[in-house]
């Protein structure tokens, strides 16, 4: 047996290495293709580098305004989501009743219900309020798609921070709403943080609300016109893709090494309650 536990050691790394490198491969050939003036579908290193893919995607109609798009409707959503699922979450943490525990199992079947299923009845609910073709109204959608699963977080991270601080507050004369915005709320910067990049990245890759909901090509956000790189009968810009899929990724990269220290930090209510 002790000689057995190497070899199964190995194994396991190895296993590791290869899942590693499944998903390490797309994003060197994104790499490498970006400066590559040939790219196709092959990983290779560059025969030689160029930021003529750069140069070609860098302009107001394929770039800058497509992104521009995506922050608002993705930064406009998120805060919108991580404020209702505070304000939601917290009647659920702090209140005990029969229908806290039928109203979350709801909204857990809520995240279950594929979008496509629902995009139908939007559409034409959309038509009839004159929210179609409109960022509001897309960001209200993403907001609400995103709500049910920030709620289930959001409770979840709430209970792990002790009432017995809010009841202070309380006998120094703070109301619920001031408890939650003073105490609760920083408390918890972990969980915000989750919620927070967990719903900005869920609709930043979001391909099917926005090419449903929104019509004008000017309006439309970065996840539906890097579909443009794939022209007629098969022909794809691969150089262009790629300097565009980096540039693309990068808002979701800086937001998650902003709020890094919060994921790691620990909610540190060590000795919170005491004495």
């Amino acid at each position: 047996m002790p000689r057995s536990r190497p070899s199964r050691r190995l194994a396991a790394d190895a296993g590791l290495i290869a899942v590693a490198a499944a998903f390490a491969l797309p994003l060197v050939w994104v790499l490498m293709s970006s400066v590559d003036p040939h790219a196709d579908l092959r990983v290779k290193v560059p025969g030689g580098l160029t930021l003529g893919n750069f140069d070609a995607i860098l302009t107001p109609d394929i770039t800058y305004t497509p992104l521009l798009n995506s922050l608002i409707l993705c930064g406009g959503a998120t805060a919108l989501t991580v404020v209702c699922a505070a304000l939601a979450a917290y009647p659920l943490s702090r209140f005990r009743s029969r229908l806290n525990r039928p109203f979350l199992l709801t909204i857990l079947f809520a995240t279950s219900l594929p979008i496509t299923a629902i995009m139908v009845p939007v559409y034409a609910l959309f038509v009839r309020v004159n929210l179609i073709d409109t960022l509001q109204g897309t960001i209200f959608f993403f907001a609400a798609s995103q709500l049910p699963f920030a709620i289930w977080l959001m409770k979840n991270f709430m209970d792990g921070v002790p009432k017995e601080l809010e009841e202070a507050a309380w006998t120094d004369g703070a109301s619920a709403a001031q408890s939650l915005v003073r105490i609760v709320l920083p408390l918890m910067g972990p969980g915000l943080a989750v919620v927070t990049v967990f719903s900005f990245v869920m609709m930043w890759g979001n391909f099917f609300v926005p090419f449903m909901l929104l019509l004008s090509p000017d309006r439309m956000p970065a996840s539906v016109s890097i579909n443009d790189f794939f022209g007629n009968r098969g022909m794809v810009a691969y150089g262009q893709l790629a300097a565009f899929s980096v540039i693309y990724s990068t808002p979701v990269i800086l937001l998650y090494v902003l709020v890094a220290r919060k994921l790691g930090g620990g909610f540190a209510l060590g000795g919170a309650v005491k004495g």
